[in-house]
């Protein structure tokens, strides 16, 4: 049976406040990992349909059967990084293992091998497989490091902000860019070859994440080392298992993925299929068009990082759970209104994608933040630390959100009767429209619905921090005695 020799923490007194530059590094790895999360679901579904020549059912349901299998990967991930011993510490080392593979096979996803339809869809099947599980093995031991780089709650949602500000860059650098670049390089050579456009594109942002993640290692650092004192891989499950503001989170987590990605997976059709045109302005001088979508996307970024700026002084107004919980609501309603939005009303379609993009982002930071809280509580209570596993829930919830949102999105699609690049009938039109207003509302009503269950409030918090500095110092006298 695996062992955890390394549980109950012993950490400085006084961990030191975190520089700016480490602050930045952390952020550095979130960059780099979002890149390829919004092309994924921003344009995967798109790719797999009018690229690369996929029914949206098939892609729909290739989703959920890979997605399943990579959020019970999640788990596994952070037993293994909980176990790791290295000189760099437990988490960090592995930005440093799995970025080039992750650069790689995020490549190798976007590449389009001229098969027999039977044969696109295997390769779609093991392709994205292997990209989710080089995910986890990079972004669970990353979201994990936050946990032991400090244990202050407010420099935790200081770092967790400037992480989510990188986040948000690095989806906004993707989403300015991935349209642009790809029409640049579908052009190489004379004609118009869009999965030679796309394969390169994925080329150059695979370079610049696995830098990146290069950055995030060399800048940050792991302080908090727990006791060399053995707990069986049985324990720490039965201790996550009884963790019920683990369970809220995971819930919350999965509500707000599930959110963005439905909405983010339908807005490229919504442009093309139902306002009907995609050109927003001509470059004349590099002969190139920036499209309705593509601006759509940078204004949803650019709100969110403002957002996530927003996040702290919400939190320390009304705390982590209010903030999130008001967050949810103002989404839900903006969310049903944009149903009502005329097509050819740009600005409007703008205005509340900017204003829903802006109260989604102030919850993400939040959430990370809880997360570390969840895994103090649990220590707290069971006298065990599993800071991987319990971060596990993190990654775990993103792919859950993402699976229901994607495959929702390919079935929905489907259902609607949708066919890849022919003018759609009013149905198809109105499924769209609803995968950007009422689909996504019901999960921020479910997450209002989750978050109103957490337990764990600002004065609890701070309760359980005090009582658990007295028992590190008790533990660190009794192991030098």
């Amino acid at each position: 049976m695996l062992e955890n020799k390394h549980n109950y923490s012993t950490r400085p007194m006084v961990v030191p406040k975190l520089r700016l530059k480490e602050k930045i590094g952390y952020g550095f790895g979130d960059a780099a990992a979002s890149m390829f999360w919004k092309l994924f679901s921003m344009y995967l579904m798109f790719f797999y349909t009018d690229i690369f020549g996929i029914s949206a059912a098939v892609v729909g349901t290739m989703f959920l059967v890979t997605r399943i299998w990579d959020a019970a990967f999640d788990p596994f991930v952070g037993v293994l990084s909980d176990r790791t011993e290295t000189k760099w510490g437990k988490f960090r080392p592995y930005l440093l293992w799995v970025m080039v593979p992750f650069g790689i096979i995020g490549v190798i996803t976007f590449s389009t091998p001229d098969l027999e339809p039977t044969g696109k869809i295997l390769y779609a099947y093991v392709t994205y497989s292997l990209m989710m599980m080089v995910y986890s093995l990079i972004n669970v031991p990353y979201a994990s490091l936050m946990g032991v780089m400090t244990d202050d709650g407010k420099e935790r949602t200081s770092l967790s902000t400037y992480r989510m500000v990188f986040a948000y860059g690095g989806s906004l650098l993707v989403l300015a860019a991935a349209e642009p670049v790809v029409s640049i390089f579908s052009k190489l050579g004379g004609g118009n070859n869009p999965r030679l456009g796309w394969q390169l594109a994925a080329v150059l942002f695979a370079l610049v994440a696995i830098l990146f993640f290069f950055l995030c290692f060399s800048w940050t650092k792991e302080r908090i080392r727990p006791m060399k004192e053995k707990t069986s891989l049985r324990q720490d499950l039965k201790d996550l298992l009884q963790n019920s503001p683990w369970w809220i989170l995971l819930g919350a987590g999965i509500a707000v993925i599930f959110f963005n990605s439905i909405r983010d997976g339908a807005a490229i059709y919504y442009f093309k299929y139902y306002v009907l045109t995609q050109d927003a302005f001509h470059i004349a001088a590099f002969n190139l068009t920036i499209t309705l979508s593509t601006l759509y996307f940078v204004i949803g970024q650019a709100a969110s990082i403002i957002g996530v700026m927003l996040a702290v002084p919400f939190a320390n107004r009304i705390g982590k759970k209010g903030t999130y919980l008001s967050a949810m609501v103002v989404c839900g309603a903006l969310s049903i209104l944009f149903y009502f939005i005329d097509r050819g009303n740009v600005t409007q379609i703008y205005v509340l994608q900017f204003l829903i993009s802006l109260s989604v982002g102030t919850t993400l930071p939040l959430i990370w933040s809880m997360y570390a809280d969840s895994a103090d509580y649990s220590e707290w209570k069971t006298k065990h630390r599993a800071t991987g596993l319990v971060f596990s829930a993190s990654s775990m919830s993103q792919k859950f959100g993402w699976t229901i949102g994607g495959a929702m999105c390919g079935w929905l699609l489907g259902y609607y009767g949708f066919k890849a690049n022919v003018a759609q009938t009013e149905f198809a039109q109105e499924g769209i429209r609803m995968m950007l207003s009422f689909f996504p509302a019901a999960g921020a009503a479910i997450g209002v619905l989750c978050m109103a269950l957490y337990p764990l409030n600002e004065k609890r918090l701070k309760k359980i921090s005090s009582e658990l500095t007295e028992a590190r110092q008790m533990t660190t006298k009794d192991r030098n005695s």
